[in-house]
């Protein structure tokens, strides 16, 4: 027997976006139910690098840095490149207006950053990383909107939207409690992510191909941009993304960074330290990040290393689109191999083996030390096919067969697993500069909202930081305005 409970606004989504959509919306003085699918808060925001893109910060006004929205706004474009015919302006400037609020109440959620960063073609420094991991956004906010009065349900689905008279007045779900219907008075909120791990909606605007390759975030299936469709809602730039591209498998265990607390004393401790601690000090603790689960240099390959599957053989060339190859290999994963020279060349700069913005570089000596399950070496390829259960004839003739040059002698050194993934994708509604989700009339469709991911209405997010600014911005302002819809 279905359930039925009355809320003001209901919050599909517990992510950045479904928290601070939830946040405000309470905090405007209405009655706010979050529903997450997942067991725990956290959506792509908590598995991200964790950067924030502004103007305007107390960071940049501390290094005497003179920014404003309509210079980030200009500058923009420059990251889309031949895309920007494809960008909604109207929505790009919504989010470099608002994010300098958006900034300061996230600090004043309890969220800290290091930075700003440099990153081109930015004229001024505006990327923040936050302190200690991402999981800090879900920390702080998870408790201001426990704090301020929000029911959180998780391990609940949406699994349709209500509709009334042309008006949304609800959703249906089900979890652990069975089926439940939620009536919203003012309007529901889509805020549930992208579709990187959503096959369907990959195939249909990407390819076949594509839709073979797995999400960073494996619970990102495109829940809010199908709920939209089902009411005439459109999803426009679907065919863009972050990906396909080749990233180390994450850790069995978690890292000693993500495992720290998202204590305030201990970000603005390590805020401290990053201002005033030498690098030498600094370097192994930030390596301890740097070699999880980011992506290799392609640089790798262009200088002569070779990608093979698990039985050892190439398949295909490493400088034309592996990344869309690999989930068609044995258990969708390969392994880079280099010989002596390579290794040298890349444990020093400029030659390096991954990076994070503003963070620093890791080279071959980091993996070595801190990735010991993703690296492996051996003074002959025999050794090494043994130490990765290769037959060492197929790995001998893939390595003589090296597009750019035959790798030399040993000691030979093997960097994976690796597998191919999608980071984000910029399909979303389309919605007005209200975040109301239009109809296939191209009109609101009234009660029914949309943010983050969900509803990015063909905003283009290059460059970092952007994906989660309009996460936050978009969240707030929809929360906002769904509040006030209330009758």
């Amino acid at each position: 027997m279905r359930q039925e409970q009355l809320f003001d606004v209901v919050v599909v989504g517990g992510g950045g976006a479904g928290l601070a959509a939830a946040i405000e919306a309470r905090e405007s003085g209405r009655s706010v139910l979050l529903l997450e699918k997942n067991p725990a808060l956290g959506g792509s925001t908590a598995w991200s690098i964790g950067s924030v893109t502004s103007s305007g910060t107390p960071h940049q006004k501390k290094r005497g840095i003179v920014d404003s929205p309509a210079d980030h706004w200009a500058d923009m474009p420059g990251f889309a490149g031949e895309l920007d015919a494809r960008d909604n302006p109207e929505l790009r400037r919504i989010l470099c207006n608002e994010m300098p609020a958006t900034f300061q109440w996230l600090l004043d959620s309890g969220v800290r950053f290091m930075g700003p960063m440099p990153e081109p073609p930015h004229r001024q420094p505006r990327m923040h990383n936050v302190l200690p991991n991402s999981r800090s956004f879900i920390y702080h906010l998870g408790r201001r909107a426990r704090r301020v009065g929000v029911e959180i349900r998780t391990s609940m689905r949406v699994t349709a939207l209500l509709q009334e008279d042309g008006r949304i007045t609800g959703v249906d779900a089900e979890g652990e409690t069975g089926l439940m219907r939620y009536t919203a008075r003012g309007g529901v909120v889509l805020a549930a992510g992208d579709f990187t791990n959503g096959p369907e909606f990959k195939a249909r605007f990407m390819g076949a191909q594509e839709a073979k390759v797995e999400g960073v975030n494996l619970t990102a299936t495109g829940d809010g941009q199908r709920l939209g469709e089902s009411l005439g809602g459109t999803i426009v730039n679907g065919d863009l993304a972050l990906g396909p591209e080749i990233r180390f498998i994450a850790p069995a265990t978690e890292t000693f960074v993500r495992r720290l607390p998202p204590w305030r004393w201990l970000a603005v401790f390590m805020q401290w330290s990053l201002d005033h601690l030498p690098q030498a000090i600094l370097r192994p603790f930030m390596m301890k990040f740097l070699t999880t689960a980011l992506a290799p240099s392609t640089t790798l390959f262009e200088q002569g290393a070779i990608l093979v599957n698990q039985r050892g053989e190439r398949f295909g060339s490493e400088l034309d689109k592996p990344a869309w190859r690999l989930p068609d290999q044995p258990g969708k994963v390969g392994y880079i191999v280099i010989d002596q020279t390579l290794a040298q060349q890349f444990s020093a700069w400029p030659h390096f083996v991954s990076t994070a913005p503003g963070i620093a570089y890791a080279y071959i000596p980091d993996y070595r030390q801190n990735r010991p399950d993703v690296y492996a070496e051996a003074p002959t390829l025999a050794g090494l096919a043994s130490q990765l259960g290769m037959d060492a004839s197929v790995l001998a003739s893939s390595v003589a067969a090296a597009p750019v040059r035959p790798l030399g002698v040993g000691p030979y050194v093997a960097l994976g697993p690796v597998r191919s993934v999608f980071v984000h994708s910029e399909g979303g509604l389309m919605v007005d500069s209200q975040h109301r989700v239009l109809g296939a009339d191209g009109r609101p469709v009234t009660g029914l909202y949309a943010a983050g991911s969900t509803g990015q209405g063909g905003l283009l997010l290059k460059g970092h930081g952007h994906h989660l600014a309009w996460a936050f911005v978009s969240g707030r302002r929809a929360g906002r305005l769904a509040a006030q819809a209330v009758r």
